[in-house]
């Protein structure tokens, strides 16, 4: 007897999708372009994961459809043909329940291991402070494998494929471990604050499967970190509590668990908790995928209300250029923000969707941030002419430039789009393809500067 899936045609399929959407006046052939890429991408992830052909186009199709309305027409007249031959498949059950087992048991193990490593430090005997700079220098070691091992097997990545992402791992870790640092010196500092970010790139090649040319993938691994950071918070958070409310019991019994709790239940739990915060993060993609661009809708028009009243008021008093080394990192961070919530609006927003009021919002965001970013280069500029460079300063200062070009071209396709003038994959596309840079200062950063400024 022939199963769904042997008769099943999934180039035909998609085709006869692609000419559904063509054949309405408002999608054009780059929009069509765009939404099959988005479409392809989720089969392969599906199909990645065990669903048959069938299954996974009949699931990745109601997933666009939650973004496009035309998709979700097509959805409506065509599921329930393709749902009659799913429901005829045998053991549809039995295969994702095992998968689920191992998945857990993959997911445990290796949230152990990523436990265990924080601990590393007391294997090799280290006095306090220098424990405290080891943990500093190598703390994205501890996690960052595990959580690429798990995105690895999940997505079957191939070996050979692996190889530049171990090979940047072992650069990573000489660096961090072999430079002859001065303690607590501005080389160090940058090193450990800037290894997460260089390495969140290899993080997001396992997560794409190696697909990392797809704009749509690239896509989806923003909506994933953005996932990952608010179950972070909530494990963290309820993690907390527990153990607070652990160590209140026991010191009602007389035995104080406080060290134990410091040095093994929240330090260990810190790193096993991202690979579990990941894990769930997959499990609940569908429910969840919007949590994130949720907030960006309540922040965003707040934090454009922030940076106007702040330049106004820059402006009225004419201090802009009176700003100490602390005034400009946290600057710098909200100009960080403003690039996490542009990408955040955007992977919730429907492609093909008008001009709205909240895209004039954003667009008053990134001008805005692009002014203070003017006002940040050139007091940064101004601090290096009268004391000299420094490591600190350069990196604020190619911080800055990359942000500017970020935010300018930025600007630019959203007027465009607004104005009906450019595609809104085009901002898309522009803004997922510029997530590299990021990774590549932070990796100049870690290589570079230290020899160059003498490890100081």
């Amino acid at each position: 007897m022939e199963t769904p899936s042997q008769g099943f045609d999934l180039e035909a399929r998609i085709a006869e999708w692609r000419a559904y959407l063509l054949g309405r006046k408002a999608i054009h052939d780059t929009d069509a372009d765009e939404l099959e890429d988005h479409l392809r991408s989720q089969i392969d992830a599906l199909s990645e994961v065990g669903l048959a052909p069938d299954e996974a186009f009949l699931v990745a199709v109601k997933r666009i459809g939650g973004q496009d309305k035309v998709t979700r027409e097509f959805a409506r007249e065509h599921s329930d043909r393709l749902w009659k031959q799913l429901v005829t498949q045998p053991d549809a059950d039995e295969q994702p329940a095992k998968s689920s087992r191992t998945e857990a048991l993959v997911v445990i193990g290796l949230a152990i291991v990523a436990a265990l490593a924080m601990k590393s430090s007391d294997l090799l005997g280290l006095e306090e402070e220098a424990k405290e700079r080891y943990i500093f220098r190598n703390v994205s070691f501890f996690a960052l494998p595990c959580l690429i091992g798990y995105f690895g097997w999940k997505r079957k990545l191939q070996p050979v494929r692996c190889l530049w992402v171990a090979a940047a791992f072992v650069g990573a870790i000489a660096c961090a471990n072999l430079f002859p640092f001065a303690p607590t010196g501005a080389t160090e500092i940058l090193v450990g604050l800037h290894l997460p970010i260089a390495l969140w790139l290899p993080v997001g090649f396992a997560y794409t499967g190696g697909r990392w040319n797809s704009s749509a993938e690239r896509m989806n691994f923003v909506r994933f970190s953005g996932e990952l950071v608010i179950y972070y918070v909530l494990i963290a958070l309820g993690g907390g509590a527990l153990t607070g409310l652990s160590a209140g019991l026991f010191n009602v019994i007389g035995i104080d668990i406080e060290r134990f709790a410091v040095n093994w239940i929240i330090m260990c739990g810190s790193m096993g908790a991202i690979i579990v915060a990941a894990s769930l993060v997959e499990l609940k993609k569908s429910v969840v995928e919007n949590m994130a661009p949720v907030l960006t809708r309540l922040f965003a028009p707040m934090l454009t209300i922030l940076l106007l009243a702040l330049l106004a008021t820059m402006a009225w008093t004419g201090n802009a250029l009176d700003l100490d080394r602390e005034v400009l990192i946290s600057f710098n961070v909200v100009l960080m923000l403003v690039v996490v919530l542009l990408l955040y609006a955007l992977s919730a927003r429907e492609p093909l969707a008008e001009p709205g009021a909240f895209d004039i919002v954003l667009l008053v965001l990134i001008v805005s941030a692009l002014v203070l970013d003017a006002v940040l280069l050139t007091a940064i500029s101004a601090r290096i002419i009268e004391y000299g460079t420094s490591a600190n300063k350069l990196a604020a200062l190619g911080a800055n430039l990359i942000l500017l070009v970020n935010l300018a071209w930025s600007a630019r396709l959203y007027f465009q789009f607004i104005r009906r003038r450019g595609s809104f994959a085009a901002l898309e596309h522009w803004q997922t393809s510029y997530l590299p840079v990021y990774s590549i200062w932070a990796g100049i950063l870690i290589v570079v500067f230290p020899p160059l400024f003498g490890f100081v």
